[in-house]
C-alpha cells in the first residue's frame, strides 16, 4: 500500500509538541499500575528461575558493556511495519552500531543484516516464538544463528528463552514503581543496573544505547507505534494482523491518519518526551509511523530522514576509500 502513495513528504517542523513534556510522561506511565498488578508475580518467578540458572546477574550485567561505543552513532530497530520497506538498506552498514528488539531476529537474520545487540524486555512465553515467527526458515535455524550473537535482556525474561538461545547473555534490572516489588527482587539478588524503558523494548534499546553504551547519535528504524496503511502491525505476516480490536486515530510523519492501539500511543508519548527532555541527536529513519508527529507538524527535536540519506551521511568517507588508500591511481573522485 505504501508503494502506491507517491510524493510522500514529511510534515513541516514545529518547535515543540502541543502537549507539555510532563503530560507526555504522564500518558506514558498511565498503565503502570495495571501492568504491575498483572506481571509482578510472573516477573518474580522468572527472576528466581534465572538466578538459579545463571548464579549471578552481576557477573553477566549489561554494565560490563559500559562506554563500549562512546561517541558513536547507533541505529535502534523497532518492530514496526515500515521495516518491510527499508530495513534491507542496513545490509551494507559499517558505521552504525545496530541494536534491535529481539522480535526482529528472524527478519534481520533473513536479510543478512549484522546486528551488534538484540534486546528483550518481555517476561511472557511469547518471547520465544517471536524469535522465529514470520521467518523463512524452521525455528531450529534461527536458534543455531543465535551462536555468536549478543542478547541484552531483563532479569525477569521467560527462562525458556535461555534453553534455546546459544549466544552471549547480558542482564539488566528494570525500575518498577513499586517499593514492595523492588524489595522482593533485591532479596533474590541486589542487582541495581537498571534500564528505564517507557514500558517497551525499544525504550530499553534507547536507554542502553545512550546511558550504557555511550552512543551520542540515535537513529530510529521501525519506530512506527501504529499500523501501516494496509493494517499490518509488523514488517512480516503476524497474528496481530488478524484483528485490530479497539484502535485510536493518530497522525503520521507525513500528516496521514493512521490507526494505533492506546498502549502504542503511550509508547510514542514516551519517545516524544525523551527527544524533548534528554540531550541528544535523534533521527527518525522509520519513513512512516507517528514518532514525533502531531496534527500541526513534526517536532523539531526529532529529525525526520530517509534511511538511505542517513547511511550516506555516516558512510560518506567510504566513497573515497580507494582514492585515499591508493593516491597514485588516476581516480579523481570529488564528493561535493
Amino acid at each position: 500500500m505504501r508503494q502506491a502513495l507517491i510524493n510522500l513528504e514529511f510534515q513541516p517542523y514545529i518547535d515543540v509538541a502541543p502537549v507539555a513534556p510532563q503530560a507526555l510522561y504522564g500518558q506514558a506511565c498511565s498503565n503502570d499500575g495495571a501492568t504491575i498488578d498483572h506481571w509482578q508475580e510472573i516477573w518474580l518467578k522468572n527472576i528466581q528461575a534465572n538466578k538459579e540458572r545463571f548464579g549471578s546477574f552481576k557477573d553477566r550485567g549489561v554494565g560490563k558493556l559500559h562506554a563500549l561505543h562512546a561517541g558513536k552513532a547507533c541505529v535502534l530497530v523497532g518492530s514496526g511495519p515500515s521495516l518491510k520497506n527499508n530495513a534491507k538498506e542496513l545490509q551494507g552498514n559499517k558505521a552504525l552500531v545496530v541494536i534491535s528488539c529481539l522480535h526482529n531476529f528472524h527478519f534481520l537474520e533473513d536479510l543478512d543484516v549484522n546486528v551488534d545487540y538484540y534486546v528483550s524486555l518481555d517476561a511472557g512465553p511469547v518471547v520465544v516464538e517471536e524469535v522465529f515467527e514470520g521467518g523463512n526458515h524452521a525455528q531450529e535455524i534461527y536458534w543455531e544463528r543465535s551462536k555468536g550473537k549478543k542478547l541484552i535482556c531483563f532479569i525477569g525474561t521467560d527462562p525458556k528463552l535461555f534453553e534455546k538461545w546459544q549466544g552471549e547473555v547480558y542482564f539488566f534490572n528494570a525500575p518498577v514503581p513499586s517499593q514492595k516489588y523492588m524489595e522482593r527482587v533485591s532479596a533474590i539478588e541486589n542487582f541495581n543496573t537498571h534500564v528505564s524503558n517507557g514500558g517497551n523494548v525499544l525504550g530499553a534499546c534507547a536507554y542502553i544505547a545512550k546511558g550504557i553504551l555511550g552512543c551520542s547519535v540515535t537513529v530510529f528504524l521501525g519506530a512506527d507505534f501504529s499500523f501501516s496503511y494496509d493494517s499490518k502491525f509488523h514488517g512480516w505476516d503476524s497474528k496481530y494482523d488478524a484483528t485490530m480490536g479497539h484502535t485510536v486515530s493518530m497522525r503520521d510523519v507525513y500528516g496521514i491518519p493512521v490507526k494505533s492501539w492506546q498502549s502504542y500511543a503511550n509508547f510514542k508519548a514516551w519517545f516524544d518526551w525523551l527527544a524533548q527532555s534528554v540531550p541528544g541527536i535523534y533521527i527518525n529513519a522509520t519513513e512512516g509511523g507517528t514518532f514525533g508527529a502531531y496534527n500541526n507538524g513534526n517536532i523539531r527535536a526529532v529529525m525526520q530522514m530517509n534511511l538511505k540519506d542517513v547511511l550516506v551521511m555516516f558512510h560518506m568517507q567510504e566513497e573515497l576509500r580507494v582514492q585515499c588508500e591508493n593516491p597514485e591511481i588516476a581516480e579523481r573522485k570529488i564528493l561535493f
